[in-house]
């Protein structure tokens, strides 16, 4: 792989391994930030009833934990060009979701709105760049590229 995509790769990552530290280090904004915007399905809540009883936690908390690990992981592996793929994959659905439930700048007005509207274009630029690392072939080096003249 050409120097130049791997330094891309890496500096595309740090803006996920950076946001789920950041989420990680913080957990107690995060889990309050979840549970202000995320609403969880009544057909879901039994399921995360159990889980919160075994866990001891609240399913935001749980969220919030999630999703610091899910960017920190997708982040790290895509720098290092491992699974890149399936995480970039990961990181789309990721990405999709936290804008629909955070960036909601439909519901919005004014200054809020924009704000909102700038950050959810961002995170569509995002999902186009794991879209194009999702679909970046993968290659194998040949023996001819190795060794010219071989």
């Amino acid at each position: 792989m050409p120097a130049i995509v791997s330094i891309g790769r890496v500096l595309f990552a740090v803006l996920f391994v950076f946001s789920g530290a950041s989420k990680l280090f913080d957990i107690a904004s995060t889990t309050q930030a979840i549970a202000d915007k995320v609403v969880i399905p009544a057909f879901v809540t039994p399921y995360t009833a159990e889980i919160e009883a075994a866990l001891g936690m609240p399913t935001a908390q749980l969220l919030a934990i999630i999703s610091g690990i899910v960017e920190i992981a997708g982040g790290l592996f895509i720098a290092l060009n491992i699974g890149a793929r399936f995480f970039a994959w990961l990181l789309v659905l990721f990405v999709a979701v936290t804008t629909f439930y955070f960036h909601n700048f439909w519901d919005m007005a004014g200054a809020e709105r924009i704000n909102n509207l700038i950050h959810a274009l961002k995170n569509l630029s995002l999902i186009g760049g794991l879209l194009i690392i999702a679909g970046f072939p993968r290659t194998t080096v040949q023996a001819e590229d190795r060794y010219p003249g071989v």
